[in-house]
């Protein structure tokens, strides 16, 4: 039996507000429990336009824990999309992150040890893996371990084997043994491993979806932080090329948010998923600059190209893409939004939206700490 009542922690959000429109469209009541930071949400922190009438939205902190014993009464299912988000940011923001996304989380399942519901969701990310999945001339899978100073400084991008041979990215399954790269992805690992063990032994359904770069409408074009594509966008629209860094050819996979809120909702109400992570993504690898490309073109500018500025950002990875064959099987849930349909969609959106480029703001607070090289 699925739940029908559901509570969702961050759901004011840009993934949060589309997982309300997926639940709502097929008979969920649905209650949100936001803090609407002004970082995402304005200095006004004001309801956004764009959430569903249809939900009750009460506003506050996950880590006030009478508040969310009042949030999950008559709830019988939780999707926790709260967390800082922010590879970069997590490596200044150090006891924020770690109380907002770990304590917040530790927080969630305290109340549910005590009032616990039938099937709890938690928004985990690809970040958890580091450096995704390679292998060698010889066919031999390989996991490894973050470039060195010294090679990033010289500019040498690439992921090489010991002997310095050739490695190649290959599809990144969930089963690849975690590598953890900044602040964020130790938050987001922490909770994706704690709400699997606190709802195991407390006769709870969960599942954990490990989210790759999600992009579409709602998305926070005043956070430089987060949303690869919105960033680029928000770029764009002031006049200005995107910024990549290294050389452009980094792998990434990119994935709408109208797919994410579609996983959220089958993750919720499958049986044979419990206690399971999933990778949730297109499943197809991109180069950033390609993508850069693809948001300038869909904006409708001919005079632009991506900015390649040569620099590498502490806690990036080189290479990451998914492998999505679990999702499929068990959860019956496969992407449905292209890219090109997803950009144009985002395009569309973006009309009229104001959008303050905080791109080089956000890279200057970076070098400034000693975070860029």
């Amino acid at each position: 039996m699925s739940p029908k009542n559901v509570l969702i922690t961050g759901g004011a959000g840009f993934i949060g507000a589309h997982v309300c429109n997926e639940l709502l469209e097929h008979g969920y009541k649905v209650r949100i429990l936001d803090a609407l930071v002004p970082q995402v949400h304005g200095p006004f922190r004001s309801k956004p336009d764009y959430l569903s009438p249809d939900v009750e939205l009460m506003v506050g902190d996950i880590r006030d824990s009478q508040l969310l014993s009042k949030a999950l009464r008559g709830i019988d299912g939780v999707i926790n999309l709260v967390a800082l988000v922010g590879v970069g940011q997590s490596m200044y923001q150090i006891e924020e992150y770690t109380s907002v996304n770990n304590c917040g989380t530790a927080t969630l399942m305290q109340v549910l040890s005590t009032q616990p519901v039938e099937s709890i969701v938690v928004a985990s990310s690809m970040s958890i893996y580091g450096e995704g999945l390679y292998e060698d001339v010889n066919g031999v899978r390989r996991t490894v371990a973050g470039r060195s100073l010294e090679q990033l400084k010289a500019g040498r991008w690439e992921m090489t084997d010991s002997d310095g041979g050739p490695l190649s990215p290959v599809p990144t399954p969930e089963d690849k043994v975690p590598s953890l790269a900044s602040l964020y992805a130790l938050s987001k690992f922490d909770q994706e491993q704690m709400t699997l063990m606190v709802a195991r032994a407390y006769g709870m359904r969960a599942v954990a979806l490990r989210f790759f770069n999600t992009y579409g409408p709602y998305q926070a074009l005043s956070n430089p932080y987060t949303g690869v594509l919105s960033n680029f966008a928000a770029r764009v629209l002031n006049g200005h090329a995107p910024l990549i860094y290294e050389d452009g050819l980094q792998k990434r996979d990119f994935v709408s948010v109208y797919d994410v809120a579609c996983a959220c909702r089958l993750a919720l109400e499958s049986m044979k998923a419990d206690g399971q992570a999933f990778n949730i993504s297109s499943g197809e690898a991109m180069t950033v600059g390609e993508v850069a490309l693809k948001v300038i073109r869909a904006l409708g500018v001919k005079t632009l190209e991506p900015e390649i500025t040569g620099k590498y950002r502490v806690g990036d990875i080189r290479h990451c893409f998914a492998d999505i064959s679990r999702a499929k099987e068990i959860l019956g849930w496969s992407p449905s939004v292209g890219l090109k349909q997803g950009v144009e969609d985002l395009a569309a959106w973006l009309e009229g939206q104001k959008t303050p480029d905080r791109a080089v703001q956000a890279r200057d607070e970076l070098a400034v700490r000693g975070l860029m090289i």
